[in-house]
């Protein structure tokens, strides 16, 4: 069934183009599309209809992975950085430092003007040559620094490398300078945000969200009335929709200053873009939390003072809840007091299509248990994902799901909590539903955390297979170790030890140490944020020689995460001279500054000897409590692009024969297979010249 995917005919045809490169790349994503490519003629494509193939083929390289890529010619591989560039595929950590690796290896770093933004804050920074750091500073700047998450001592080295190319005292930060900064603003501390120019305004709305600090350094800036929206009391509507999301973290004590036609104008215009999806819940939530408690003593509190629990405003009809200044007029009492259950039965959908503050959704859950007091029927759960964060596990067992459907929606990343996950998907399971690879991919990775060891158990094989990269960095260790025995189950019989760590790597942070061992000697150069995320009681029992065999080529970056709490416990078990040895920096840890902590479930380094033994379990947030952002994907177009490479993979096997895999590891060449090989399969150096193809 796999050799059907293959195109014989492809390498000649794509070989008229004007670009080697691009010919390797249309043949990469062709042999590993199948049924999912877009537009390939049977005749191949010439030089003018190449971009746009690639252009419409984008969600194949985000699968990209750098096994294949590390066999490319320098020219190739060059054309295919700049493909990456110029359609903004958008790659993922463990991506993009590998890749920045085999572009300084190719001495491609210094066409990073040609190279994905992303690319630049995973190169070393130490080869920026003088004369192009402001220029490469600037490109860099435009991407997400979020991905150095697990790289600490990356992260900080760009920030001080980009102050170093302004070339002058940076106490106060110029319009140009913060030009040149863009988003490594949101790094800043809270004194150097105030201190700068208002034009900081612009950096700061690129910040996914802004800490506690930055958020008092904003509202000082704003207070200041030297932005360019001027003073508070000269706000208009204008102004404050051109802040953006920054709009969310202005305080009540500023909302108090502006006028009130222009605070309510602006009030309609949040809900509206609430409703239309243009804004998240947890923004528009804040929004709305700090202006409505602005207004608390000149509305609310007068009104609780004269009537207690009455209803005061008038009883809630489907107009009322259609008016964008509902939540102005009524606050969570007079909601309580107003909304009849009749109404809120007919009009459950327009109801929470407003961002409700927490107490106003606990007073909506109430009057639903009074309507539905058997549980919610299952029509109705899929409208109160915004609620579904309050209800206990005991609540949650009186519903009932019997479409994947619902599932996906009730585990959408900002809908139940994590401690939720197995309640609802149980509920499912009890009607006959089963645990598919779309679901899987569809609710997002990190659910697999709070699945339950029997719901893990009875994924099928060939569903689990379907479930692509899932990250379950953020599961409990327990967990982590219950999905590698799962990954190891369904996984162990694939024929080169290339496809089997492509498969495995999500699942890492569970292995033993004996998976470990093996994985340093197979040559598989693992990428620095898998390393950063594996069990660290594993890693600290490995040997300096088997982590510097398990990184390989990527081996350099150690350097980049000195001071992430899974290294620094590492390096504590190995003495200096060793560590030396590798290139590292043994001098005193410093603190670990982020604005994100790490992907890992365990503390820094000033904690690492209070830490119990490995397995101990997370705890989710109670339930009540605001609920986690977990990633989600629509199933729609989230199978189709954690496939594909799945298939290329495959393909560089198609003709190799394939056995089970015993329990037993051996001394392993490279690209050999990951456990004892069955007689009659194909050599390493067979299996390197099918990779170069695929």
């Amino acid at each position: 069934m796999i050799r059907t995917l293959r195109q014989p005919a492809l390498g000649s045809r794509v070989g008229t183009l004007a670009s080697p490169g691009l010919a390797l790349l249309l043949s990469l994503t062709a042999h590993c599309s199948g049924p999912q490519m877009k537009g390939f003629p049977k005749g191949g494509l010439n030089a003018s209809e190449a971009n746009t193939w690639v252009r419409d083929n984008t969600s194949l390289l985000q699968n990209f992975w750098c096994l294949p890529a590390s066999q490319l010619p320098r020219e190739e591989l060059s054309t295919l950085i700049r493909s990456l560039a110029s359609q903004r595929v958008p790659l993922k950590a463990w991506q993009l430092s590998c890749l920045a690796n085999l572009a300084a290896r190719q001495g491609l770093q210094d066409d990073f003007q040609f190279h994905p933004p992303n690319l630049l804050l995973f190169y070393n920074l130490n080869q920026v040559r003088d004369a192009n750091c402001r220029a490469f500073i600037h490109h860099a700047a435009q991407g997400d620094t979020e991905l150095l998450a697990n790289l600490p001592n990356q992260r900080i080295a760009l920030q001080h490398t980009a102050l170093a190319c302004l070339g002058k005292p940076h106490l106060q930060l110029s319009a140009s300078d913060l030009g040149l900064l863009g988003v490594l603003v949101c790094d800043m501390e809270a004194p150097q945000i105030v201190a700068a120019d208002p034009h900081v305004l612009k950096n700061l709305l690129r910040c996914p969200k802004l800490t506690v600090m930055q958020t008092t350094a904003l509202n000082t800036l704003l207070a200041s009335g030297k932005t360019q929206i001027g003073p508070p009391g000269s706000w208009n509507l204008e102004g404050l929709q051109a802040l953006g999301s920054l709009a969310t973290y202005i305080s009540p004590h500023l909302w108090e200053k502006v006028q009130e036609a222009v605070g309510l104008d602006f009030f309609r215009s949040v809900v509206a873009a609430y409703r239309a999806g243009q804004l998240s819940r947890r923004d528009a939530r804040r929004f709305v939390t700090n202006f409505l408690e602005s207004k608390a003593d000149s509305v609310s509190s007068r009104l609780k003072r004269r009537t207690g629990h009455s209803c005061v405003r008038g009883n809630i009809t489907a107009a009322t809840l259609h008016d964008d200044l509902f939540l102005v007029h009524y606050d969570c009492t007079q909601l309580e007091s107003c909304l009849g259950t009749r109404v809120l039965r007919a009009n459950l959908d327009p109801l929470l299509q407003h961002p409700l503050p927490a107490e106003c959704q606990r007073v909506v859950k109430a009057k639903l248990a009074q309507i539905y007091p058997h549980g919610i029927p299952e029509d109705q759960l899929r409208l109160i994902t915004s609620l579904v964060y309050l209800y206990s596990l005991a609540e949650i067992s009186q519903w009932n799901i019997t479409s994947g459907d619902t599932v996906m929606v009730l585990l959408a990343s900002d809908a139940a909590l994590e401690n939720q996950t197995e309640a609802v998907l149980q509920k499912f399971l009890d009607h006959n539903g089963k645990v598919t690879g779309a679901l899987l991919v569809a609710i997002g990775g990190s659910r697999l955390c709070w699945m339950s060891l029997k719901q893990i158990q009875i994924i099928q094989p060939s569903e689990f297979r379907l479930a692509g990269a899932p990250d379950i960095s953020p599961c409990p260790q327990s967990r982590k170790d219950v999905l590698f025995a799962k990954a190891h189950e369904v996984f162990r019989n694939t024929s080169t030890v290339g496809e089997y760590y492509y498969l495995i790597r999500p699942y890492l942070g569970g292995a033993p140490l004996e998976e470990l061992q093996y994985l340093a000697q197979a040559n598989i150069s693992m990428d620095i944020d898998t390393f950063t995320n594996l069990n660290p009681f594993m890693l600290k029992n490995l040997s300096v020689d088997n982590v510097r065999s398990l990184l390989g080529q990527n081996v350099g970056d150690l350097q980049k995460a000195r001071n992430h709490p899974n290294v620094v416990l590492w390096m504590h078990n190995h003495n200096m001279s060793d560590l030396s040895g590798m290139g590292l920096d043994t001098s005193p840890t410093l603190a670990y500054v982020t604005n994100s902590p790490p992907n890992t479930a365990y503390p820094p380094s000033d904690l690492i000897h209070t830490l119990n033994l490995p397995g101990n379990d997370g705890v989710a947030p109670a339930s009540g409590s605001p609920p986690v952002h977990l990633g989600y994907l629509s199933l729609a177009v989230a199978l189709p692009s954690s496939l594909l490479w799945l298939y290329c993979v495959q393909l560089l096997v198609a003709d190799t024969p394939s056995g089970p895999i015993g329990a037993a590891h051996r001394t392993l060449e490279p690209w050999t297979l990951p456990m004892v090989l069955t007689q009659g399969s194909q050599t390493p150096e067979h299996q390197l010249q099918k990779q170069r193809s695929c």
